[in-house]
Protein backbone atom coordinates (compact mmCIF):
# COMPACT_ATOMS: atom_id res chain seq x y z
CA UNK A 1 0.00 0.00 0.00
CA UNK A 2 1.22 3.72 -1.18
CA UNK A 3 1.79 6.13 1.33
CA UNK A 4 -0.75 8.35 -0.57
CA UNK A 5 -3.58 5.41 0.10
CA UNK A 6 -2.50 5.37 3.57
CA UNK A 7 -3.24 8.91 4.31
CA UNK A 8 -6.84 8.80 2.19
CA UNK A 9 -7.81 5.45 4.50
CA UNK A 10 -6.49 7.56 7.37
CA UNK A 11 -9.34 10.70 6.45
CA UNK A 12 -12.05 8.79 6.10
CA UNK A 13 -12.48 8.31 9.86
CA UNK A 14 -12.39 12.05 10.11
CA UNK A 15 -15.02 12.88 7.57
CA UNK A 16 -17.09 10.17 9.06
CA UNK A 17 -16.97 11.71 12.93
CA UNK A 18 -17.48 15.20 11.52
CA UNK A 19 -20.74 13.97 9.38
CA UNK A 20 -21.81 12.25 12.69
CA UNK A 21 -21.30 15.93 14.54
CA UNK A 22 -23.55 17.42 12.65
CA UNK A 23 -27.51 18.20 13.97
CA UNK A 24 -29.61 17.70 10.43
CA UNK A 25 -30.59 19.04 7.45
CA UNK A 26 -29.76 22.97 7.12
CA UNK A 27 -34.04 23.58 8.17
CA UNK A 28 -33.46 21.29 11.36
CA UNK A 29 -30.67 24.05 12.34
CA UNK A 30 -32.36 26.99 11.67
CA UNK A 31 -35.15 26.17 13.70
CA UNK A 32 -32.83 25.04 16.31
CA UNK A 33 -31.03 28.26 16.21
CA UNK A 34 -34.38 30.11 16.66
CA UNK A 35 -35.74 27.85 19.13
CA UNK A 36 -32.09 28.99 20.91
CA UNK A 37 -32.96 32.75 20.33
CA UNK A 38 -36.18 32.76 21.61
CA UNK A 39 -36.07 30.77 24.43
CA UNK A 40 -34.70 33.19 26.76
CA UNK A 41 -37.28 35.83 25.91
CA UNK A 42 -39.92 33.49 26.44
CA UNK A 43 -38.39 32.46 29.53
CA UNK A 44 -38.49 35.95 31.13
CA UNK A 45 -41.81 36.85 29.57
CA UNK A 46 -43.51 33.89 31.88
CA UNK A 47 -41.59 34.90 35.00
CA UNK A 48 -43.25 38.04 34.22
CA UNK A 49 -46.87 36.51 34.01
CA UNK A 50 -46.18 34.38 36.73
CA UNK A 51 -45.29 37.19 39.09
CA UNK A 52 -48.33 39.27 38.10
CA UNK A 53 -50.37 36.92 38.73
CA UNK A 54 -49.26 35.60 42.32
CA UNK A 55 -48.99 40.16 42.73
CA UNK A 56 -52.74 40.12 41.84
CA UNK A 57 -53.72 37.13 43.84
CA UNK A 58 -52.40 37.81 47.09
CA UNK A 59 -51.01 41.45 47.98
CA UNK A 60 -52.48 43.61 45.52
CA UNK A 61 -56.10 42.25 44.28
CA UNK A 62 -56.71 46.04 43.18
CA UNK A 63 -54.03 44.94 40.14
CA UNK A 64 -56.15 43.10 37.20
CA UNK A 65 -54.39 39.52 36.28
CA UNK A 66 -53.19 38.94 33.18
CA UNK A 67 -56.38 37.09 31.87
CA UNK A 68 -58.52 39.57 33.05
CA UNK A 69 -56.36 41.98 31.32
CA UNK A 70 -56.58 40.08 28.16
CA UNK A 71 -60.51 40.01 28.55
CA UNK A 72 -60.84 43.41 28.80
CA UNK A 73 -58.03 44.82 26.49
CA UNK A 74 -59.49 42.09 23.60
CA UNK A 75 -61.40 44.92 21.75
CA UNK A 76 -58.91 46.91 21.25
CA UNK A 77 -56.50 44.14 19.79
CA UNK A 78 -58.49 42.28 17.88
CA UNK A 79 -59.73 45.49 16.36
CA UNK A 80 -57.10 47.97 16.27
CA UNK A 81 -58.21 49.98 13.87
CA UNK A 82 -61.61 50.43 14.65
CA UNK A 83 -63.07 53.98 15.48
CA UNK A 84 -65.74 54.43 18.68
CA UNK A 85 -65.39 57.43 19.48
CA UNK A 86 -62.65 60.34 19.70
CA UNK A 87 -61.30 58.32 22.89
CA UNK A 88 -62.45 54.66 22.06
CA UNK A 89 -60.30 53.30 18.77
CA UNK A 90 -58.61 50.81 18.27
CA UNK A 91 -54.88 50.31 19.75
CA UNK A 92 -53.65 50.93 16.72
CA UNK A 93 -54.85 54.25 15.67
CA UNK A 94 -53.95 55.51 18.89
CA UNK A 95 -50.41 54.26 18.36
CA UNK A 96 -50.86 55.89 14.70
CA UNK A 97 -51.43 58.96 16.53
CA UNK A 98 -49.08 58.90 19.13
CA UNK A 99 -46.37 57.78 16.11
CA UNK A 100 -46.72 60.72 13.79
CA UNK A 101 -46.48 63.46 16.60
CA UNK A 102 -43.35 62.11 17.70
CA UNK A 103 -42.12 61.47 14.18
CA UNK A 104 -42.81 65.72 13.93
CA UNK A 105 -41.01 66.63 16.95
CA UNK A 106 -38.29 63.70 16.43
CA UNK A 107 -37.05 64.96 13.02
CA UNK A 108 -36.95 68.74 14.11
CA UNK A 109 -34.83 67.52 16.49
CA UNK A 110 -32.24 65.93 14.95
CA UNK A 111 -32.39 68.53 11.67
CA UNK A 112 -31.51 71.11 14.60
CA UNK A 113 -29.56 68.91 16.44
CA UNK A 114 -26.94 67.38 14.43
CA UNK A 115 -25.93 70.72 12.67
CA UNK A 116 -25.79 72.48 16.26
CA UNK A 117 -23.63 69.51 17.39
CA UNK A 118 -21.73 70.03 14.48
CA UNK A 119 -20.97 73.70 15.64
CA UNK A 120 -20.10 73.01 18.95
CA UNK A 121 -17.69 70.28 18.09
CA UNK A 122 -15.63 72.35 15.09
CA UNK A 123 -15.37 75.41 16.70
CA UNK A 124 -14.17 75.97 20.29
CA UNK A 125 -15.73 79.68 20.77
CA UNK A 126 -18.83 78.49 20.10
CA UNK A 127 -18.78 75.77 22.27
CA UNK A 128 -17.98 78.12 25.57
CA UNK A 129 -20.90 80.08 24.52
CA UNK A 130 -23.48 78.17 23.86
CA UNK A 131 -22.13 74.67 26.02
CA UNK A 132 -23.78 76.43 29.23
CA UNK A 133 -26.64 77.01 27.54
CA UNK A 134 -27.29 74.19 26.52
CA UNK A 135 -26.57 72.31 29.73
CA UNK A 136 -29.29 74.52 31.42
CA UNK A 137 -32.34 73.67 28.57
CA UNK A 138 -31.22 69.72 28.59
CA UNK A 139 -33.01 69.00 31.96
CA UNK A 140 -35.73 71.12 31.70
CA UNK A 141 -38.81 68.25 32.22
CA UNK A 142 -41.34 68.32 29.52
CA UNK A 143 -44.05 69.34 31.46
CA UNK A 144 -42.39 72.34 31.72
CA UNK A 145 -42.15 72.94 27.89
CA UNK A 146 -45.17 71.85 27.33
CA UNK A 147 -46.84 74.97 28.88
CA UNK A 148 -44.47 76.95 26.94
CA UNK A 149 -45.80 75.68 23.72
CA UNK A 150 -49.24 76.33 24.55
CA UNK A 151 -48.17 79.88 25.53
CA UNK A 152 -46.17 80.18 22.15
CA UNK A 153 -48.54 78.62 20.14
CA UNK A 154 -52.18 78.77 21.30
CA UNK A 155 -52.84 75.04 20.50
CA UNK A 156 -52.15 71.64 21.77
CA UNK A 157 -51.10 70.03 18.58
CA UNK A 158 -47.73 72.12 17.59
CA UNK A 159 -47.46 72.67 21.25
CA UNK A 160 -46.52 68.80 21.77
CA UNK A 161 -44.49 68.94 18.83
CA UNK A 162 -42.41 71.28 20.47
CA UNK A 163 -42.00 69.77 23.74
CA UNK A 164 -40.80 66.56 21.60
CA UNK A 165 -38.55 68.46 19.82
CA UNK A 166 -37.11 70.23 22.44
CA UNK A 167 -36.88 67.25 24.59
CA UNK A 168 -35.30 65.18 22.26
CA UNK A 169 -32.80 67.79 21.13
CA UNK A 170 -30.15 67.59 23.57
CA UNK A 171 -28.98 63.86 23.09
CA UNK A 172 -28.20 64.61 19.28
CA UNK A 173 -26.42 67.65 20.00
CA UNK A 174 -24.19 66.51 22.47
CA UNK A 175 -23.05 63.27 20.90
CA UNK A 176 -22.30 64.94 17.71
CA UNK A 177 -20.29 67.20 19.53
CA UNK A 178 -18.47 64.41 21.49
CA UNK A 179 -18.11 62.55 17.49
CA UNK A 180 -16.74 65.95 15.61
CA UNK A 181 -13.77 66.09 18.65
CA UNK A 182 -13.07 62.12 18.74
CA UNK A 183 -12.28 62.61 15.58
CA UNK A 184 -8.15 61.56 14.89
CA UNK A 185 -6.41 64.98 14.20
CA UNK A 186 -4.73 62.99 11.63
CA UNK A 187 -7.80 63.04 9.52
CA UNK A 188 -7.74 66.63 9.43
CA UNK A 189 -3.81 66.94 8.91
CA UNK A 190 -4.41 65.27 6.07
CA UNK A 191 -7.55 67.59 4.71
CA UNK A 192 -5.37 70.29 5.04
CA UNK A 193 -2.37 69.37 3.82
CA UNK A 194 -4.39 67.94 0.61
CA UNK A 195 -6.07 71.67 0.66
CA UNK A 196 -9.68 69.68 0.49
CA UNK A 197 -12.96 72.04 0.29
CA UNK A 198 -14.50 72.74 3.21
CA UNK A 199 -18.01 70.58 1.75
CA UNK A 200 -15.80 68.10 0.97
CA UNK A 201 -14.15 67.59 4.84
CA UNK A 202 -17.27 67.82 6.02
CA UNK A 203 -18.72 65.07 3.91
CA UNK A 204 -15.54 62.80 3.14
CA UNK A 205 -14.22 63.23 6.64
CA UNK A 206 -15.80 64.36 9.40
CA UNK A 207 -19.39 62.93 8.49
CA UNK A 208 -18.61 59.00 8.68
CA UNK A 209 -16.15 59.76 11.36
CA UNK A 210 -18.73 61.21 13.51
CA UNK A 211 -21.48 58.76 12.53
CA UNK A 212 -21.42 56.48 15.21
CA UNK A 213 -21.50 59.00 17.63
CA UNK A 214 -24.59 60.72 15.29
CA UNK A 215 -26.47 57.37 15.66
CA UNK A 216 -25.97 57.14 19.57
CA UNK A 217 -27.50 60.38 19.52
CA UNK A 218 -30.30 59.44 16.96
CA UNK A 219 -31.34 56.35 19.10
CA UNK A 220 -31.32 58.11 22.16
CA UNK A 221 -33.64 61.09 21.02
CA UNK A 222 -36.01 58.61 20.00
CA UNK A 223 -36.43 57.15 23.06
CA UNK A 224 -37.00 60.77 24.72
CA UNK A 225 -39.29 61.39 22.24
CA UNK A 226 -41.11 58.45 22.90
CA UNK A 227 -41.48 59.23 26.50
CA UNK A 228 -42.21 62.96 26.22
CA UNK A 229 -45.35 62.20 23.55
CA UNK A 230 -46.69 60.46 26.65
CA UNK A 231 -46.20 63.30 29.10
CA UNK A 232 -47.71 65.63 26.47
CA UNK A 233 -50.91 63.65 25.01
CA UNK A 234 -51.85 63.24 29.21
CA UNK A 235 -51.96 66.88 29.38
CA UNK A 236 -53.43 68.11 26.51
CA UNK A 237 -55.95 65.31 25.94
CA UNK A 238 -55.27 64.71 22.34
CA UNK A 239 -56.15 61.46 20.63
CA UNK A 240 -53.31 58.60 21.16
CA UNK A 241 -51.75 56.21 23.32
CA UNK A 242 -51.08 59.25 26.34
CA UNK A 243 -54.42 60.08 25.82
CA UNK A 244 -55.92 57.02 26.33
CA UNK A 245 -54.24 56.38 29.60
CA UNK A 246 -55.13 59.03 31.06
CA UNK A 247 -58.82 58.51 30.45
CA UNK A 248 -58.68 55.09 31.24
CA UNK A 249 -56.70 56.53 34.99
CA UNK A 250 -59.44 59.13 35.36
CA UNK A 251 -61.91 56.05 34.94
CA UNK A 252 -60.01 54.06 36.78
CA UNK A 253 -59.60 51.14 34.17
CA UNK A 254 -56.40 49.68 35.13
CA UNK A 255 -56.60 46.61 32.82
CA UNK A 256 -56.49 49.71 29.44
CA UNK A 257 -53.81 51.72 31.50
CA UNK A 258 -51.73 48.21 31.80
CA UNK A 259 -52.56 47.91 28.37
CA UNK A 260 -51.20 50.63 26.95
CA UNK A 261 -48.16 50.05 29.32
CA UNK A 262 -47.30 47.00 27.31
CA UNK A 263 -48.23 48.56 24.39
CA UNK A 264 -45.70 51.97 24.74
CA UNK A 265 -42.72 49.87 26.07
CA UNK A 266 -43.54 47.26 22.35
CA UNK A 267 -43.28 50.07 20.41
CA UNK A 268 -39.82 51.40 22.05
CA UNK A 269 -38.44 48.19 21.49
CA UNK A 270 -39.51 48.22 17.55
CA UNK A 271 -38.17 51.88 17.37
CA UNK A 272 -35.04 51.30 18.86
CA UNK A 273 -34.45 47.71 17.02
CA UNK A 274 -35.48 49.54 13.61
CA UNK A 275 -33.04 52.56 14.65
CA UNK A 276 -30.05 49.99 15.11
CA UNK A 277 -30.93 48.26 11.66
CA UNK A 278 -30.92 51.32 9.69
CA UNK A 279 -26.94 52.30 11.17
CA UNK A 280 -25.83 48.58 10.71
CA UNK A 281 -27.00 49.21 6.93
CA UNK A 282 -25.40 52.74 6.62
CA UNK A 283 -21.78 51.34 8.14
CA UNK A 284 -21.97 48.26 6.13
CA UNK A 285 -23.01 51.24 2.60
Amino acid sequence: MTPAAETTLDAEPVVAASEARDPGPPVMRTLWAATRAALPPLVGVALVLTVWSVLSATIAPALPSPLRTWEASRPYLVDPLAKRGELDQGLLRFAGYSLVRVAKGYFLAIAFGAPLGFLLGISPWFRRSLDPIVQVLRPVSPLAWLPLGLVLFQKSEPAATFSIAMCATWPTVLNTALGVRAVPQDYLNVARVLDLPWRTRLTKVLLPATLPYMFTGFRLSLGIAWLVIVAAEMLTGAPGLGGFLWQEYNSLVYEHIILCIVAIGTIGLVLDRLMSLVERRLRSA
